[in-house]
């Protein structure tokens, strides 16, 4: 298995954006990017907007070349609601449930762009609780868990892929500050773990310090009970 992360936070914008390829599929997780509309006041630089733009037409390029676009919940940085919508063409697309488990403003955001895309793909599937195999390669979906501590922000689905290696990527859980979050990665044992992390740029405001401490407190089980080359 090769796992490609193509546009992340920490490399400069909004998105969980992972490239992953067996010998049976390629699979595009959350292809989408974005910026901060405001920080500190201050809109978002143009050394970050072509940032932006580098990784969105990276984004594009790996899902050109991909058979599985996945999208794990309907906030733009896991989806692009504006462009490009031909990268849906002729491909398997496996998206959260647009209607249950979901909040208005995802609701709306999910009926817009599958308006969009209507008649593109070639598949596509709500993925929720589901299992898919394509050859030895399983893609595996959570049920619906919180977008953070609460379900203020949604849901997203964590996507499991397993080729005999196996790697989880957990959308945005922002934590996993609760068990339903974390008892996906315990109970399928991944070899590699993409974790967005505590929301800790809020802690004491969005973020609770109870909830940090509960974050690590799963992280610890993680790193305890699954056969980890790395955590992410």
């Amino acid at each position: 298995m090769e796992i490609i992360p193509l546009a992340f936070d920490s490399l400069g914008t909004r998105s969980m954006s992972t490239f992953v390829e067996t010998d049976d599929v390629k699979i595009l997780i959350d292809p989408g990017v974005s910026l901060a509309p405001m920080r500190f006041g201050y809109p978002p630089h143009p050394v970050e907007i072509e940032r932006m733009k580098q990784h969105w037409n990276k984004i594009i390029k790996y899902a050109k070349n991909s058979d599985i676009l996945i999208i794990t919940h309907y906030h733009h940085d896991h989806y692009n609601p504006e462009e490009k919508f031909s990268i849906y063409k002729d491909k398997t697309v496996f998206v959260k449930h647009p209607e249950e488990n979901i909040n208005l403003s995802q609701k709306g955001r999910a009926a817009d762009f599958l308006g969009r895309i209507k008649n593109l793909p070639e598949r596509l599937e709500y993925s929720d609780g589901r299992e898919f195999r394509f050859g030895k390669t399983r893609v595996v979906f959570s049920e619906a868990v919180e977008h953070g501590t609460n379900s203020r922000l949604g849901y997203v689905t964590e996507v499991l892929i397993d080729d005999g290696y196996r790697f989880v990527h957990t959308s945005d859980v922002e934590g996993p500050s609760l068990d339903r979050q974390a008892e996906f990665i315990l109970k399928n044992k991944p070899n590699l773990v993409i974790i967005d992390g505590p929301l800790s740029t809020m802690l004491g405001f969005r973020y609770s310090y109870n909830s940090l401490n509960a974050s690590i407190e799963n992280m610890i089980r993680i790193v305890k009970k699954c056969p980890l080359d790395s955590l992410v």
